[in-house]
């Protein structure tokens, strides 16, 4: 058996988001963004769910916007979950502090996880997702937001041109995250029914790129690469990738644009009552019908 890929360093990460804990509330915009829209779709779906699990709670943002949405009828437990336990010092409610990558459920002893922008630090993906889906009933639903591989393309960018420029090398300063077909392809590799990866780009406007910096650490999403470079940047490099920022991608009001992709990964834990796609040759409508037009086989010549 292959060992896990050490592409995290996990221990850091938890370290990382106890720091941030305190001010978190201070940028989390983006967590209260995809926490709504998760509450948004659990309202447009006709059923309940009974155990729920949030994966990832942070400060409990998903369980704030539940609460206050007729979503919340459908829930009929929220255990609220984190690598941090002083993330979670404030949510309120069941909570338990745990590993992503290390489920403590039983199997199908959940019926709904919900994982909000955590999951691109995980090690072993499709690890995780196999363990989230043998932790959920039949025809148990997993959503999952993450960001995706756009996800602060200027930044990376205007740090890799500074360092190589200074320093006349650059290593990895910021995380790689994941596409959207990798998205689909996960899915399906840890065992999903009905897959589905949709995508929003949400550009935030600061008025200087330090500003984005100090909001990525609030986040607790400061880089734990393991292979990242153990000298942090000098002052020149990090005042020419400003400039580099400025310079390349600054608005005529002066303000910088930053990009975050948020990858919105969903799945059905298998059931046999769940639709099935047709087999090969099964239709019983022809598309040129539909269409109007004539059929021809795919050796015809097209007339003038």
């Amino acid at each position: 058996m292959s060992a896990t890929p050490r592409i995290f360093d996990r221990v850091l990460h938890r370290r990382r988001l106890d720091r941030a804990a305190p001010g978190f509330g201070a940028a989390d915009f983006l967590k209260r963004r995809v926490a709504d829209d998760l509450v948004e779709r659990l309202d447009g779906i006709n059923r309940r769910f009974g155990v729920t699990l949030d994966l990832g709670a942070r400060d409990g943002t998903f369980g704030r916007a539940l609460s206050e949405s007729p979503a919340a009828a459908k829930v009929d437990l929220l255990i609220q979950s984190d690598l941090s336990a002083r993330m979670m010092a404030n949510a309120g409610g069941a909570r338990v502090v745990l590993d992503e990558e290390r489920l403590p459920f039983a199997p199908a002893s959940l019926n709904l996880i919900v994982s909000s922008l955590g999951l691109h630090w995980v090690n072993d993906l499709v690890g995780a997702l196999i363990q989230m889906r043998l932790a959920l009933a039949p025809d148990g639903l997993f959503i999952g937001p993450m960001l995706g591989g756009a996800t602060l393309t200027e930044l990376r960018r205007s740090l890799l041109a500074a360092e190589t420029e200074i320093s006349g090398g650059a290593g990895p300063r910021v995380s790689p995250f994941a596409d959207a077909p990798d998205g689909g392809a996960l899915l399906q590799r840890a065992g999903f029914a009905l897959p589905v990866v949709d995508t929003e780009t949400v550009t935030v406007r600061y008025d200087h790129p330090l500003k984005l910096l100090a909001d990525v650490r609030a986040m607790g999403e400061t880089s734990v690469l393991f292979d990242r470079p153990r000298s942090p940047l000098s002052r020149a490099v990090l005042d020419r990738a400003c400039e580099i920022y400025q310079n390349d991608y600054g608005e005529a009001d002066g303000r910088v644009p930053a990009t975050f992709e948020i990858l919105t990964l969903t799945g059905w834990a298998p059931h046999d009552g769940q639709q099935k796609p047709l087999r090969p040759g099964s239709a019983t409508a022809r598309l040129a019908d539909a269409l109007g037009v004539v059929e021809r086989s795919a050796g015809d010549r097209a007339g003038r």
